[in-house]
C-alpha cells in the first residue's frame, strides 16, 4: 500500500503514458522525461492515454511500489498542464486525484511556513 503523507514529494508527469509499462519502464520515464532520481521516494503520479488510469511509483528503501487505479466509468476529470515535464503536487491534492477528485475545485489552507521573529 502507498500511503501519501505531508512530508512526501510528489510529482505527476504531465504527457499520457502507456498503461502497459511496468516498474522498470515508468523509473526510467523519471530518469529520463522526468529528470528525476526514481530511487528518491519520491512519488511518481502517470496517467494513461485515455485517461481512465493512474498509476503511482515509488521507492521505499527495499523496492519499489506500483499501484494503479482503473475508473470503472468515465475518466479522471483534472490534469494539470505545464510547460515543464512534471508538476509537484501537495500530498492532499494527491488524494484527491486519487479518488477522482477534481483537484482544481478544493481551496486548502496554505501550508505551515515557521515564522521568523527576527524579521
Amino acid at each position: 500500500m502507498i500511503q501519501i503523507t505531508a512530508q512526501m514529494r510528489v510529482l505527476v508527469a504531465i504527457e499520457a503514458v502507456d498503461g502497459r509499462k511496468g516498474i522498470d519502464s515508468l523509473a526510467r520515464l523519471c530518469q529520463e522525461k522526468l529528470a528525476e532520481d526514481p530511487f528518491s521516494g519520491c512519488v511518481f503520479v502517470f496517467r494513461s492515454r485515455r485517461g481512465t488510469s493512474i498509476r503511482l511509483l515509488t521507492y521505499d528503501g527495499q523496492g519499489y511500489w506500483l499501484a494503479q487505479k482503473r475508473l470503472s466509468k468515465g475518466k479522471f476529470a483534472w490534469w494539470p498542464e505545464s510547460e515543464a515535464p512534471a508538476k509537484p503536487l501537495e500530498a492532499y491534492e494527491a488524494q484527491l486525484l486519487m479518488v477522482a477528485g477534481d483537484v482544481s475545485r478544493v481551496r486548502a489552507a496554505p501550508m505551515w511556513r515557521r515564522v521568523n521573529a527576527l524579521q
